[in-house]
C-alpha cells in the first residue's frame, strides 16, 4: 500500500535540529534568551510592538480574553466555522458565546453577521483567518469599536499572510498566533499574543505567567525583599520552553520560504482542478496575500463524505475543517441550537482539505490530483 499523504505537517531541517541542540547544550531551557528572541523576531515580523509566547495557539487565546478581562456577563461575537478553542476558551472565563455566520466565498466572519450579533455586553468580536486568508479586519474593526468592543484576530491560520500590504499581527487590538505542527510554522506546540497596547500586553504576560508581579512598583508589599514577589490576579502556567522557541525561531527564518512553497502548490492545485466537475475551489481577496494553511475545495452534490472516504481509503489523508462550533455536544449542552448560520454550515457540509504542506512534492500533489479525479469521475 502506498505511504499515506497528510493534509498538512511539519518541515524540519539541519538548522532547527543544530538551533534545539544549542539549547540542550546551554545554560536555560525555559524562560531565557530563546524565548526573548523569538518573541523579539515574531515582533518583527508582525510590525507589532509586543509580543508574548505561550504554550499553544489555544493558550494564547485564553490568554488575549483574560487580557482583555473577559468574565461572567460579557459577550463574546466570533464564527462557528473554526476550532473549537476560539469559543471555549471564552467560555472558560464565564462569557458567553454569540454566533455570528460567515462569508459565503471566504468562510471568514462576516462583518454584516457580526454587527447584527453585537449587544451591550460585547467585549470582543473575534475573528478567525480561515485556512489563512485574512478576514475583513478593517470592517470588523470598526464594528467592534463601534460598539465599545475590542477585535480579537485568531491568526492560527494566518502567520505570514498581508492584508492591504501590512503582516497579520499588528491589525487588531489583539492577534494570536498557533504553532502546531500543521501550521505555516512550528514550535513543536506553541503560540503567541501580539498587541501594540501597552495594557493589553502587560496583562497577557502577567496572565501567562501565573499572574507574578515582580515590578516593585506594582507590587503591594514589596518591603518584603528583592526576591519578593507576589500575585494580584488568577493566572496561569502558559510560558513557552527555551527549547521550543529555538525550534520556533529557526522555523521563522525560513517563514517566507514555507509561503512561497505553499502558493506554488495552491497554484498548482488551481490550475489542475479547475475544470474539474463537481469542484468548488478556494478564492482570494485581491487585497490579500495568504500563507495558505489549507487548501479547502468544496466537494458539491452531497458527494463530501463519498469522496473523503475514496480518497482516505487510497492513502490521500484528506480531512474536514471544522465541525461548526456550535455542534458541539459543549455547546449544545448550553442550549445552542443547529441552523443559526447556514451559511457555515452550508459550508461546512461540503468542505475537504487536500493535502498541502511545503515538503509535499508535485509528484505527490499528482497523486491527490489523480485521485480525486478519480472518485469523482468513478
Amino acid at each position: 500500500m502506498r505511504p499515506l499523504l497528510p493534509y498538512g505537517r511539519h518541515s524540519i531541517n539541519e538548522d532547527d535540529i543544530k538551533a534545539v541542540i544549542s539549547v540542550l547544550e546551554g545554560g536555560w531551557l525555559t524562560t531565557g534568551p530563546a524565548v526573548d528572541a523569538f518573541e523579539s523576531a515574531l515582533a518583527t515580523q508582525a510590525e507589532v510592538a509586543s509580543c508574548i509566547s505561550v504554550s499553544s495557539g489555544t493558550a494564547a487565546l485564553h490568554t488575549a480574553y483574560a487580557a482583555m478581562r473577559l468574565g461572567s456577563g460579557d459577550e463574546v461575537v466570533t464564527t462557528p466555522m473554526t476550532f473549537v478553542a476560539t469559543a471555549s476558551t471564552a467560555v472558560a472565563l464565564g462569557a458567553r458565546v454569540v454566533f455570528a455566520d460567515v462569508e459565503e466565498d471566504t468562510a471568514n466572519l462576516d462583518p454584516r453577521a457580526a454587527e447584527a450579533a453585537m449587544t451591550s455586553s460585547t467585549r470582543a468580536v473575534a475573528a478567525v483567518d480561515y485556512a489563512g486568508h485574512p478576514a475583513e479586519l478593517d470592517a470588523l474593526r470598526e464594528v467592534a469599536h463601534a460598539g465599545g468592543a475590542l477585535l480579537l484576530e485568531d491568526a492560527a491560520h494566518s502567520v505570514g499572510s498581508t492584508y492591504r500590504g501590512r503582516p497579520v499581527g499588528g491589525l487588531a487590538d489583539l492577534t494570536t498566533f498557533s504553532f502546531f505542527p500543521t501550521k505555516n510554522l512550528t514550535s513543536a506546540e506553541g503560540g503567541a499574543v501580539l498587541t501594540n497596547h501597552p495594557d493589553l500586553a502587560r496583562q497577557a504576560r502577567q496572565f501567562r505567567t501565573v499572574g507574578l508581579v515582580r515590578d516593585p512598583a506594582l507590587q503591594r508589599h514589596p518591603e518584603l525583599g528583592p526576591w519578593h514577589q507576589e500575585v494580584h490576579e488568577l493566572g496561569l502556567n502558559y510560558r513557552l520552553a527555551d527549547v521550543l522557541c529555538a525550534l520556533g525561531n529557526s522555523q521563522l527564518s525560513r517563514l517566507a520560504t514555507f509561503r512561497s512553497r505553499r502558493a506554488e502548490l495552491v497554484a498548482r492545485y488551481q490550475q489542475l482542478l479547475g475544470e474539474v466537475p463537481g469542484l468548488r475551489l478556494p478564492v482570494a481577496r485581491p487585497h490579500v496575500d495568504p500563507t495558505w494553511h489549507l487548501y479547502a475545495v468544496r466537494v458539491l452534490e452531497g458527494r463530501r463524505r463519498e469522496v473523503y472516504d475514496g480518497l482516505r481509503s487510497a492513502g490521500i489523508g484528506v480531512q474536514v475543517n471544522y465541525l461548526p462550533v456550535y455542534w458541539h455536544p459543549l455547546f449544545e449542552d448550553l442550549g445552542y441550537r443547529r441552523g443559526q448560520c447556514p451559511v457555515a454550515e452550508a459550508f461546512y457540509a461540503e468542505q475537504l482539505s487536500l493535502p498541502l504542506y511545503p515538503d509535499l512534492t508535485n509528484s505527490e500533489q499528482d497523486r491527490v490530483v489523480e485521485e480525486l479525479r478519480r472518485v469523482l469521475e468513478g
